[in-house]
């Protein structure tokens, strides 16, 4: 994969980004549960700052160092749905555990693929700051899929 192909990934994590902030922030909008309205609001905020801190690379403030490879099957995650409001709590934290994953999943493989060290272990950070959102989302949404669990 050549430069090019680096900058449209970096622009789709950085959509992704996006769309996990506002799903978040939405949710933490209209939600009347306190303590879900705090851990979406913290979501929202961390994704807000994986978007400034992908911007840096994708505008060439901060330079990226890729090997070329033949394929990240990142197209896999393209198709998702985009989420809606009007969902039940725990289908949206199952949508949202399921982009966690997607997301963590995509920074491992660009971690992968750097063959600067700083760069390899920036991926690695957001990799494992994506595993720990979808850990807690995973530990919410059992609790909530699965009341007789509690």
């Amino acid at each position: 994969m050549n430069s090019e192909g680096y900058r449209q990934i970096l622009a789709m994590a950085i959509e992704n980004e996006i769309a996990a902030h506002d799903f978040y922030k939405s949710i933490c909008e209209k939600t009347t549960n306190e303590s879900l309205k705090q851990i979406f609001a913290e979501l929202a905020e961390e994704e807000q700052k994986h978007k400034v801190f992908l911007e840096g690379y994708l505008s060439g403030q901060k330079p990226f160092h890729f090997a070329e490879v033949t394929d990240y099957k990142v197209a896999e995650s393209i198709e998702k749905p985009r989420p809606t409001l009007d969902m039940k709590p725990a289908d949206a934290i199952g949508l949202a555990m399921k982009a966690e994953e997607e997301a963590m999943e995509l920074y491992q493989g660009l971690a992968h693929a750097s063959t600067n060290s700083d760069q390899k272990e920036m991926f690695l950070n957001l990799s494992n700051m994506e595993r720990a959102h979808k850990v807690r989302l995973e530990e919410l949404y059992t609790s909530m899929a699965y009341p007789e669990v509690w």
